[in-house]
């Protein structure tokens, strides 16, 4: 396995032909860029009934149960009414218009989230701070890079480990200051238990700082890619699945206002010792349309990762809560056959490992995509089926047939319980 602690993705395009792009250098010529037709043209099926009807009840408890919010800190901060309780997202059809609640107010979200107990992304480090933290950027503690820069693992002072993103935002790199600036603003506003936890900042001349907890067992992409004897089983993938889905419907409706992240992909999942998943790399996040006020959609340059751009966004600039849904589709199905996006070493037909997926599940032939390192078992097998029906569904061509990450989420609950009891 890779080193387990590569926490940002690297930006660069990868030999797979899934490195992140935006719009400003990306080539749409069909002969020179992986960002060809091919890339975003796939699933013209229509979207699949949804294939799991789950009681409102059933659901509210369970989404309860997955979250157990920390009981609030002491602190000299005001926080609010300490008497408003964490409630349970009420269940609603994909059209309802639902009430987004205010952060800390839900199971989405708890009172505080810094070391320091003060109000999110108040804290500001300063560079001797960081130096001891990092004992000067040893490069014994480097863990990974990427187009942001160097990630560190470090200690603060009151020993929590964390990891220390670094970067000089030169002339040459203005775009890293608007990521920068892009991920500082989305992590302090907000709080998740499979979100990366956000500690602080510090932007000082050309040094360009985030602190963000240390999640120890790697990337998604690293476990899908070990070989045998690591293989992540099939109901691991399941509840990853499901993390990831708990944590972009807080960004999308739990938030003070709805946040899109553009960039949900495996190697932005980071995994705990215990398998739970954590999203994280906010560079790319963009606050969602004011509905309020009627706009329908955000009018920005495209950026993302090859492979997991949604086709309509690309070709429209029409940005919307959907296109995290489309790449959440692809997620799915990297979840269940352990391929990347894109495969350029396979034959044409199976290089878009998505359209390849959804072609065989349309036509029957759903097990011959099942990660062969996984069992084909009657209960691996019916759950590959529905969440191949879900996939289809969020990779559907047009964003107003995809469901909301809230009904993802529903609906992979249900694929849990279902699946834990056929497997028994």
């Amino acid at each position: 396995m890779k080193s387990p602690n590569s926490l940002f993705s690297d930006r660069r395009r990868s030999s797979s032909g899934t490195g992140s792009i935006s719009s400003s250098f990306m080539t749409h010529s069909p002969s020179t860029s992986t960002y060809s037709s091919t890339t975003t043209s796939s699933n013209k099926s229509t979207p699949g009934k949804n294939p799991v009807k789950i009681a409102a009840k059933t659901v509210a408890e369970a989404f309860v149960s997955c979250f157990t919010p920390p009981e609030p800190k002491p602190s000299s901060n005001n926080f609010g009414d300490s008497s408003d309780s964490f409630k349970a997202p009420s269940v609603a059809s994909d059209g309802g218009s639902e009430k987004r609640r205010s952060r800390g107010r839900s199971i989405y979200a708890s009172e505080s989230n810094s070391i320091h107990a003060k109000e999110a992304g108040s804290v500001k480090f300063t560079m001797g701070e960081i130096y001891k933290a990092t004992r000067n950027f040893s490069p014994s503690l480097k863990i990974g890079q990427g187009g942001f820069g160097i990630v560190y693992k470090g200690r603060l002072e009151d020993g929590t480990v964390v990891a220390i993103k670094r970067a000089k935002n030169t002339i040459h790199d203005k775009h890293l200051g608007v990521e920068f600036q892009s991920e500082v603003r989305t992590l302090e506003k907000i709080e998740h238990l499979n979100l990366v936890k956000f500690y602080g900042f510090l932007e000082r001349g050309e040094e360009r700082i985030i602190v963000v907890e240390y999640v120890p067992n790697g990337t998604l992409r690293e476990h899908l890619d070990c070989g045998p004897g690591n293989v992540l089983d099939f109901a691991s993938r399941l509840d990853i699945g499901i993390d990831v889905g708990h944590a972009i419907t807080y960004l999308h409706m739990y938030t003070d206002h709805p946040i899109i992240h553009r960039d949900i992909k495996s190697s932005n999942i980071l995994l705990t010792e215990n398998l739970r998943a954590k999203v994280a790399d906010f560079g790319f996040a963009r606050l969602a349309a004011d509905t309020e006020s009627g706009a329908t959609h955000v009018s920005t340059q495209v950026k993302g990762t090859a492979g997991y751009l949604d086709p309509e966004y690309l070709s429209t600039y029409q940005l919307t809560e959907k296109s995290d849904v489309y790449s959440f589709g692809v997620l799915l199905v990297e979840l269940v056959t352990g391929r990347r996006p894109i495969e350029p070493k396979r034959e044409i037909k199976e290089r878009i490992t998505a359209r390849w997926a959804m072609k065989k599940f349309t036509n029957g032939d759903a097990i011959l995509t099942l990660d062969p390192r996984l069992e084909r078992s009657a209960a691996n097998s019916l759950a590959m089926e529905k969440i191949y029906e879900l996939a289809l569904q969020c990779l559907a061509p047009h964003r107003h047939n995809r469901p909301t990450m809230r009904k993802c989420a529903e609906i992979l609950w249900s694929i849990r319980k279902d699946y834990k009891e056929l497997a028994g």
